[in-house]
């Protein structure tokens, strides 16, 4: 089995150039992460009645998901400023994690309050950890492969990992609730050794720039002329009125396709937070006719999970094909299961939304890696990677803090759900299908 699953991370020149290392390391980030979350579900959600385990997860998102809004924007840009020292940022967030399992696991019997910051901790580690990933893959993609392409087969290992752990994890804890944490331990010792074993070429910044967070306003001159700024970076410096028309730095420069993109993927992101609270309360509460509370909660996130394994296997097959229209597709069909699920809801609706949510995730994430790669100069293309992934991680904490104060009405939630998608869809589906039609402009370099 061992040779079968190198042998799929290392094909088509995956091995030569390092992704293969990185896949299999990405896998073993998984495997401890779901390790984690089995324990931390199990005690702080399953051993309380459904009223005290709504305290308890509002009790959590407000010490960890709260700080962790102010933190993320942060975490992307501290981790640009080393770019030479990716390998070890990702090292120290194993090794980071794998102490603080062991921390939570005198902790996570009794559900005491110092569980909380340990899991803040956690979070902040493992979504450190996804930003570094992401500003790491483009410098390991072999010849043949295509950004999307590499995202895909690195997600679908994570995913294969963590439906290897969900098990193992839930099998731990009937032995004894601290079990998947010591187990986690190991696996992120592991990663920690395994970080370094990444080529060197991972701590090399050469070449690169950094990507603006805001478009720098262009100065209209006569008809023919030059705008300020194209003198100012034909001649090599600010000039008079640069500096004073400068803005922040940001994403947005980088045109109309990957600036609707973030909007859209924001949406799909908040949604799937939306939904993993939402309905981890409401089927709890309230389970599907004919089911248990466990079984309803089951079938939701097999859903979910095999629409996230969907929607990667359709990405690696759909290549960098049309990404515009693969993400105004996904919104329309989250907004029709959403919109279904609200007017008739059940069985089979809500796995629909779980299923649609989760291909629409997985392809819209992988369609705004090909414009990034498409859209972006090479030179600052890490540098954007670090800021959408803070930027998506964002937008998941505000949806799940959405579902856990909305009331549990099943019709009221998929509507919720419904308007998420539809906002983000009215600020980027027409910029979107604009851009696969008429193309978009070269965008500047900061």
């Amino acid at each position: 089995m061992a040779r079968r699953l190198r042998r799929f991370t290392h094909a088509e020149g995956a091995g030569e150039s390092g992704l293969g290392k990185l896949i299999e390391l990405h896998a073993v980030n998984s495997a401890g992460d779901m390790l984690i979350t089995v324990a931390l579900a199990s005690t702080i959600f399953f051993s309380v009645p459904t009223g005290e385990a709504r305290g308890r997860v509002a009790l959590y998102l407000l010490v960890t998901m709260a700080p962790f809004a102010l933190l993320a924007p942060v975490v992307g840009p501290l981790l640009d400023r080393v770019p030479h020292g990716r390998r070890a940022a990702m090292a120290a967030s194993m090794l980071a994690r794998a102490l603080l399992a062991l921390a939570m696991s005198g902790a996570v019997a009794s559900g005491g309050l110092e569980l909380y910051p340990a899991a803040l901790a956690v979070l902040v580690s493992s979504k450190a950890y996804g930003v570094v990933r992401s500003a790491v893959v483009p410098r390991l993609l072999p010849p043949t492969f295509s950004l999307v392409k590499a995202n895909s087969r690195v997600t679908l290992a994570g995913l294969v990992a963590t439906g290897a752990a969900a098990p193992l994890g839930a099998g731990l804890h009937q032995l004894g609730p601290a079990l998947p944490l010591y187990g986690a331990f190991a696996v992120f010792v592991l990663g920690t050794f395994l970080s370094f074993s990444l080529p060197g070429k991972v701590d090399s910044a050469k070449g690169e720039r950094k990507a603006r967070l805001a478009p720098a306003p262009r100065i209209v001159g006569r008809a023919g002329s030059r705008t300020g700024n194209d003198r100012n970076a034909r001649n090599g410096k600010n000039g008079k009125n640069g500096g004073k028309d400068e803005k922040r730095p940001g994403l947005r420069t980088v045109g109309m396709s990957v600036r609707s993109a973030l909007v859209a993927n924001s949406a799909l992101r908040a949604l799937s937070g939306f939904l993993t609270f939402f309905l981890a309360f409401l089927l709890r509460d309230q389970p599907l006719t004919g089911l248990s509370g466990a079984f309803s909660l089951g079938l939701v996130a097999v859903a979910a999970g095999g629409g996230n394994a969907l929607g990667t296997a359709i990405g690696s097959w759909l290549r960098a094909r049309g990404p515009e229209v693969i993400i105004a597709g996904v919104l329309a069909c989250a907004l029709t299961a959403s919109v279904t699920a609200a007017l008739v809801y059940g069985t089979v609706t809500v796995a629909v939304v779980a299923l649609t949510a989760g291909i629409a995730q997985a392809l819209g994430k992988l369609s705004l890696d090909a414009l990034i790669q498409r859209d972006m100069p090479e030179e600052i293309r890490t540098s954007a990677f670090a800021r959408s992934e803070t930027l998506m991680q964002m937008s998941w904490v505000v949806g799940g803090g959405l579902g856990i104060a909305l009331p549990l009405i099943a019709p009221l939630g998929m509507a919720v759900g419904a308007v998420l998608i539809a906002a983000g869809g009215v600020f980027s589906v027409r910029n979107l299908l604009r851009a696969a039609r008429h193309g978009t402009p070269h965008p500047r370099v900061a």
